[in-house]
């Protein structure tokens, strides 16, 4: 009795899915289709995204190498394109290649590049710092102290990536300006930081040197 039981529960179960299979089917199968497709399509994503980054990637060792060959215009062209056409990673590199070629005739322009990248938002903060580091020290020459520390007493804080560079620029800012205190204070802040590198606290060890008596540490 019990195996008639068991066999009528058996054929109840397969008519039910029989029904649920007729009635959702098509469901189910639209639904295998589009989980089908949508792998597929991310997949492809990923294999044009591969693209984009590898021939990019070959087009910024070009720029570099028009670059390191002297060829500025052509690699500051190249560049340029990168700029306009690469994935965001390269673009930003790019960015800042651009204007170090742009360097290399007209500092005032490339240090203007270099304060556009380091006011966009939408880059990095390690890039937008050192930006502003390099546009600064390509105004060296032409800028006051006091706007060389506009641009980078915060470049030059205890934990700030760049902070070497910039006290170092600050350093030569007020030495030029014959501020020699402050030129005293950014050579201490090089002097007495660990983390110095061993070639810029070499050159600042002889910019102390040339300080007047009274204004050494």
């Amino acid at each position: 009795m019990s195996e008639l039981f068991d066999e009528v529960d058996e054929e109840v179960r397969r008519d039910q899915l029989q029904k649920l299979w007729e009635k959702y089917s098509i469901y189910i199968v639209a639904g295998a289709l589009l989980i089908i497709a949508g792998v597929g399509g991310w997949r492809g994503y990923e294999y044009l995204e591969a693209q984009k980054a590898a021939e990019a990637g070959a087009a910024f060792d070009k720029a570099v190498e028009l670059s390191e060959a002297g060829k500025h215009t052509e690699a500051e062209a190249a560049f340029n394109d990168l700029v306009a056409k690469a994935p965001s990673g390269y673009r930003m590199l790019a960015r800042l290649r651009a204007a170090g070629e742009v360097a290399s005739r007209d500092p005032k322009a490339a240090a203007r590049m270099y304060d556009e990248i380091a006011a966009d938002r939408g880059v990095g903060t390690e890039e937008r710092e050192l930006a502003k580091v390099r546009a600064a020290a390509l105004l060296l020459d032409s800028a006051s102290y006091p706007d060389m520390l506009a641009r980078l007493e915060s470049s030059a804080a205890p934990e700030a990536t760049f902070r070497h560079t910039a006290r170092e620029t600050l350093a030569l800012s007020a030495w030029r300006a014959g501020d020699m205190a402050a030129a005293r204070k950014w050579l201490d802040l090089i002097a007495n930081d660990g983390e110095t590198p061993p070639s810029l606290r070499s050159r600042a060890e002889a910019l102390q040197a040339l300080l007047p008596p009274v204004a050494k540490s």
